[in-house]
């Protein structure tokens, strides 16, 4: 994760990172959830495009996500 967090979506990745890091499943969702909203706020209407690219880090930690929720769901 690089160590300048520009967007609140940043910080919130970081703290999803360590969730997943300790098995937390609850706090795991909430943060998913609040970084969903924070990537998905203010986007300008139905016809808004999405032009930021998601980074590598976010892939792999829902990836890990997707797994933690396997495991203990």
């Amino acid at each position: 994760m690089a160590l300048e967090y520009k967007r609140l979506s940043d910080r919130i990745l970081f703290a999803l990172e360590l969730a997943v890091e300790q098995g937390d499943l609850g706090i795991s969702e909430n943060l998913v959830a609040a970084m969903e909203q924070a990537i998905t706020r203010a986007t300008g209407g139905k016809d808004f495009q999405e032009r930021r690219e998601l980074s590598p880090e976010y892939d792999a930690v829902l990836a890990q996500y997707d797994d933690l929720k396997a495991n203990k769901g």
